[in-house]
């Protein structure tokens, strides 16, 4: 089994974590990429490094981008 590819760091009762996520899973859906969701608050040391700023999507373990998904350039980055 491999890692998936997509990550979406999140928390609850997030609005925008809510559409990145909709947004992820319809994308990696579209393309054949897995995906995995985070909640940061759930570890100290990811609530820290993350605060405010979620959602936060990294692909392959970088981080590609944050509080919205840019579809094109998600795209490009699974292709």
């Amino acid at each position: 089994m491999t890692s998936p590819r997509v990550t979406v760091y999140t928390r609850a009762d997030c609005g925008l974590c809510a559409d990145a996520e909709a947004d992820v899973a319809r994308i990696c859906g579209d393309v054949g990429a897995d995906w995995t969701t985070v909640d940061v608050d759930s570890d100290p040391a990811l609530r820290a490094e993350y605060g405010d700023r979620v959602p936060v999507i990294e692909v392959d373990g970088r981080e590609h981008g944050f509080w919205r998904v840019e579809e094109d350039r998600l795209r490009a980055a699974l292709a």
